[in-house]
């Protein structure tokens, strides 16, 4: 049977983890720089720095073509079908717009000119992408297509795929006008989500939320290369108290497990995979095809964002088991070191919140992150873990901070390489 502990000693646990140098619960190798060059597929960007892939999206690279984009955090609310959009420096919303229904993402192009809003319209069939033109933060008009949950591009910029969640399948389209090109179907994916794709754009690893599973897509061959079970751990974090006055938004099963966001190391060596049940982080090599290794962090694990000199991994702890927790839980900020595998601090939300998905500043000082049950905004110091947090919408999800370094956009809220 399942153990459980109590938050407070949860942190404690966490915090004596960074301060003694411990790895995961499985034990994580340490990340090992190579020189070797990267052979990239055809049209890729080349790696720059095999040891680093996050190389170029530094605080000193941004792209010439988002120069002339204003400076804003813009963030999709769920439940009120809108559109808040914050000025960074003032710490003030600035501009708020209706979208289509059921907005979950603010996606960046790969070219890094359009911000896509992906509208799923959950368990309807009146999806769509409302574009936003970063130069003036206003939206376009709608463009319909099925089913957008979230949204990927290829890494030569040759498709966007929008993962078609209630569909399992990965519909590859225009990456301007959205024309459907192909698809990928991936049965035993329920709930598929997130993705991050191989070091040398060959392959791409998506989680399959209602499965505990993640599945392996060959690019090359536009077809499913293998399905891969995540272990639960033996213990995890006390659940707070449940309760869903607000109505159902999504539909989840939480009962094997429930991967959310992935990222890959730096190396390109490693996938790291948010499990908001598991309470942490599977550790996955991609190329075998195999878990390898656990860190536990807290509660309700759901976002993974680099920092941007590729040292960190920050790690965001909605604070609840389910996907409509009650506001003011135990979320928190675990900050992993990426060469050790080893949580290096952990920042809780003083009074409580539930911090989501969103990403790092372009100077890599403040991380942002929704707040998905609170319906706030969360601003980190990301050198000492200080918050503060701004009113926005109903249920914020998957914002976007704008600009971001770096030369192309694999899509979700910013994973730019």
């Amino acid at each position: 049977m399942k153990q459980t502990r109590t938050m407070g000693a949860a942190l404690l646990a966490l915090t004596a983890l960074g301060a003694l140098g411990l790895a995961s619960l499985h034990g994580v190798a340490a990340d090992t720089p190579s020189a070797a060059p990267v052979v990239t597929v055809h049209g890729m960007p080349p790696v720059i720095d095999p040891s680093n892939l996050y190389s170029e999206t530094g605080p000193d690279h941004l792209s010439e073509a988002v120069r002339g984009d204003l400076a804003r955090i813009y963030v999709p609310n769920l439940r009120s079908n809108d559109v808040y959009v914050i000025d960074p420096a003032t710490f003030k919303v600035v501009d708020h717009f209706k979208v289509g229904h059921g907005p979950q993402h603010v996606v960046p192009s790969w070219d890094l000119r359009t911000l896509w809003v992906a509208n799923n319209d959950e368990r309807h069939s009146h999806g769509s992408l409302t574009p936003i033109d970063p130069r003036t933060g206003k939206p376009g008009a709608p463009v319909p297509v099925d089913d957008p949950y979230n949204m990927y591009f290829m890494p030569d910029g040759t498709s966007a795929i929008v993962v078609a969640e209630a569909r399992r399948r990965l519909d590859f389209r225009d990456p301007h006008t959205m024309k459907m090109k192909y698809s990928i179907e991936t049965p035993q994916c329920g709930g598929i989500n997130h993705a991050d794709f191989s070091i040398d754009g060959h392959y791409a690893l998506f989680t399959c939320e209602f499965n505990g599973s993640i599945v392996k897509i060959d690019l090359d061959h536009r077809k499913v290369a293998g399905y891969l079970k995540l272990r639960m751990p033996r213990t995890r974090f006390v659940d707070t108290p449940a309760g869903n006055a607000r109505g159902a938004t999504e539909i989840c099963s939480a009962s094997r497990g429930m991967p959310q966001d992935i990222r890959i190391s730096p190396d390109g060596k490693r996938f790291y995979v948010a499990d908001m049940e598991a309470d942490g982080v599977h550790v996955v090599d991609g190329d075998a095809f195999k878990e390898i290794g656990f860190i536990s962090t807290g509660p309700g694990t759901h976002g993974l964002y680099p920092s941007r000199n590729g040292k960190f991994l920050y790690v965001a702890n909605r604070g609840s088991h389910k996907v409509h927790g009650e506001p003011h839980g135990p979320g928190s900020v675990t900050v992993i070191d990426f060469a050790t595998g080893k949580v290096v601090n952990q920042w809780p939300i003083p009074g409580g919140g539930s911090p989501d998905m969103g990403n790092v500043s372009a100077d890599g000082k403040t991380l942002w992150l929704s707040g998905r049950f609170d319906d706030v905004v969360y601003r980190f110091d990301t050198e000492t873990g200080a918050v503060s947090q701004i009113k926005v919408g109903e249920e914020p999800h998957g914002l976007t901070v704008w600009p971001q370094p770096g030369r192309y956009s694999l899509g979700h809220t910013g994973n730019l390489r």
